[in-house]
Formats: C-alpha cells, structure tokens, sequence
C-alpha cells in the first residue's frame, strides 16, 4: 500500500473512534432461543401434571400403589385383582371374616409339583365339570374322620350313614357288601333286579324286617328258601297260600272245607281235602 493511503485512512480511523463489535445471539436468533426455552418450560410442566395425576389416580403411596399393599407379612391386595400371567406364591388367603374367590371366563386349574416340576395333583375346575387327578382323593371332616375315600383298589365312604337321592335308585352292576340297608323313615324299600336274578348271602344269616309295613317277595320263575343246615320258621297267625293247586276228592260228595297241604318230592305244595288221615297219597298226581 502507497504510504499516503496508508497515513490518510490512519487519520479516518483516528478522527471517528473506535469502533465495537457485538458478541451473541441477537435479531431473529434470539427470538427462536426465547421460543424453544418457553416451550420447553410448558412441557416439563405438562409432564409434573401428568405425574402427578398419575400418581393420585394409581394411588401410588409408600406402602404401595393401587389396591397393592407391601406389609411386613407379604404382599395385601384389596378388591378385584387380575392375573395375566401365572401367579407363583407360597400362601394365598383372604382377611379375616371374608371368603376368597377364583373367578377364570375358562378353567381355573391347580397343579402341585414335584422338584422336577412334574405334576403330581391336579384339580381343574370348568364349565363341564370338576376333575381331580391324584393317586388318592380324600375328603375328611374337620376333626379328621374320613367321609370319602377314592384309590386305584376301592372306594369308601366313611360315613354314618349313605343316602342316595336318585328317583331310579341305585344300581350296582356287580356285587355290594354292606351290614346294614334300610330305607328312610316312610319310604319303602325295594330291591330289584330287572333281568337277572338276585341273590342275598350271609355267612351267619339275612335278616329281613318290617316293622310298619309288609313283606313283599316277587319273581317270574322260582322262588327259592334254602337252609343246608338248618330249618325254614314260618311264624304268623295266618299263613296265606292262595294260589296252590288241589287235588281230587277223597270221598264223593264231600262238601267240607277243610283242606292238607301237602309237598311233592320236587318241593311242588297242593291241597288235599282232609280225611281221617292223610290224603297227600292219593293226589300224587299232581306232582306229576
């Protein structure tokens, strides 16, 4: 640079002044920084609100959050509470005075298992029904006395006394052992088999009463009262047969109504008008 340009421009700059030089964000700049420091004030404010309702509507507290309770004893849950997933726990019981429920829109299944996590019992509760798996079902009362028995060998029933309220009654397709059956007070009982034969033994007798009632015995075919070693007792005022066949007349013209009974070497009874003696002899056909 010429040295006279160079002197002249030195002049200027020293008849005006110094000049200065902002430093920052100004104009429009400034504006937007403003705007976005706003904006992100009114959202963190939003989001306090939003965690604060949060809070008081969940219920959030020290103890807990919700109808979940954190005691010293576990966990309390009060009022409905829903499951999605499985629920692992070692107790599970309801406060004092209240009953627990288990509500499922399927089954609601209980499984007990082993170390190996191989189901041991299982008790399934569905819409059709009721289904226990288990080596042995038990069902006792409160002081311990077995009620129910079910195994793989048999089933008991431990108690006092059975009712079956069925309208058809009970039907055994083989054989029952039991010491005593008897009927409700006012109830007859009855003891059927439709299409086979029933056979009642004992090996020190069957005994057979009616207190308040009678006696009925009915079959299609035969009718049998065996003793092997003993003796067969009809003991009653009146022993009625009235369908027994009869014999012919010992003498002609007889008119009396005095009737023996009488019994064929096959078991066969008929009636024989009586005689001065035994009239049985005479009838033998009748046996025949």
């Amino acid at each position: 640079m010429p040295q006279e340009q160079y002197a002249h421009r030195s002049t200027m700059q020293t008849s005006e002044g110094p000049q200065v030089y902002k430093v920052g964000i100004y104009g429009w700049r400034k504006r937007c920084l403003y705007f976005f420091v706003l904006l992100l004030m009114i959202l963190i404010l939003v989001n306090l609100a939003m965690t604060i309702w949060i809070l008081k509507v969940m219920n959030f507290t020290i103890d807990g959050m919700g109808n979940l309770r954190i005691t010293e004893k576990g966990l309390k849950l009060e009022g409905d509470s829903e499951f999605l997933k499985p629920l692992y726990a070692k107790e599970i019981r309801s406060r004092p005075g209240n009953a627990l429920y288990f509500q499922s829109a399927r089954n609601v299944t209980v499984n007990i298992l082993n170390e190996k996590t191989k189901v041991l019992t299982r008790l399934v509760t569905g819409p059709q029904a009721v289904e226990a798996h288990s080596q042995k079902f038990e069902v006792k009362t409160l002081s311990g006395k077995l009620l129910f028995s079910a195994d793989d060998n048999e089933v008991v029933v431990g108690a006092e006394r059975l009712r079956v309220l069925g309208a058809e009654g009970t039907v055994f397709p083989k054989s029952i052992e039991t010491p005593n059956v008897r009927a409700d007070p006012f109830k007859e009982l009855r003891l059927e088999s439709p299409t086979r034969a029933l056979v009642m033994e004992a090996p020190k007798g069957i005994e057979i009463n009616a207190e308040a009632g009678s006696l009925k015995a009915t079959c299609r075919t035969e009718l049998r009262l065996e003793s092997k070693d003993g003796e067969i007792t009809l003991n009653s005022a009146k022993i009625k047969l009235p369908n027994l066949p009869q014999g012919s007349s010992s003498s002609a013209g007889s008119r009396q109504k005095i009737y023996e009974l009488c019994v064929c070497p096959n078991g066969r009874l008929f009636l024989s008008l009586a005689g001065a003696s035994s009239t049985c002899q005479i009838n033998t056909s009748v046996c025949l």
